[in-house]
């Protein structure tokens, strides 16, 4: 009984022994891989800035310029995003916001978009669907460009009634057999802009650039 006890005993001390030698190596991993995973991270997505604004419009470093902008019904987030903006010589020019398309046919839509100071779109970019291979593609500019429909549309140009797809009555273009997916896209972008009219004087608060990761 005594050695039963003993052995489990030590089964246990192994097993112990194991899990921390294994929470340190895994620790020590993070933080050797950290700084190249943020990186990498940081440098995809300043690639997907500049297909929205031209890297000449703005001289700031606009991966380090950045508000946390609080989770907000207009932006169809239920949690923090960050918003990137663009100045030149100082002053505020555009900011790339980060939205969700939450009617999605198979689910949520990730957006980021970039507005000019005057409400305009440079362009707006899906970064993460979930739609049906082929009848949702068209929304992804690796495979159609239908995204580039947005580009330079406001809402002081165009009202609400305009900001729906040509089957609602509006002035997007679908593909025939599938308007769910441009629908919930036109209606997130429409959203955004107007959470940018709402909050414009926020994110365009100063002259200079705010304390990084400054909350809205």
């Amino acid at each position: 009984m005594k050695r039963i006890a003993r052995s489990s005993i030590q089964t246990a001390v192994n097993l112990v022994f194991f899990a921390i030698i294994g929470t340190a190596a895994l620790s020590s991993t993070y933080h050797l891989t950290r700084d190249t995973i943020a990186a990498t991270v940081e440098k995809a997505k300043l690639k997907l800035v500049s297909q929205l604004l031209p890297p000449s419009s703005y001289d700031n470093n606009i991966m380090q310029d950045i508000r946390t902008v609080e989770a907000d019904e207009m932006l169809g987030t239920d949690e923090a995003t960050q918003a990137h903006i663009a100045r030149r010589d100082g002053k505020p020019v555009a900011v790339v916001l980060e939205a969700i398309a939450p009617d999605g046919y198979s689910g949520k839509i990730s957006l980021i978009m970039a507005i000019h100071q005057d409400g305009s779109l440079g362009g707006v970019r899906v970064v993460k669907h979930n739609e049906t291979p082929g009848l949702g593609d068209y929304i992804d500019i690796a495979k159609h460009d239908w995204i580039k429909t947005f580009d330079g549309r406001s809402r002081s140009l165009f009202p609400d009634g305009m900001w729906k797809v040509r089957k609602d009555g509006g002035m997007f273009d679908y593909m025939a057999g599938a308007t769910v997916t441009p629908r919930a896209v036109v209606k997130a972008v429409n959203r955004a802009l107007q959470y940018f009219e709402a909050h414009r004087d926020e994110l365009f608060i100063a002259d200079t650039p705010p304390a990084k990761g400054a909350r809205i």
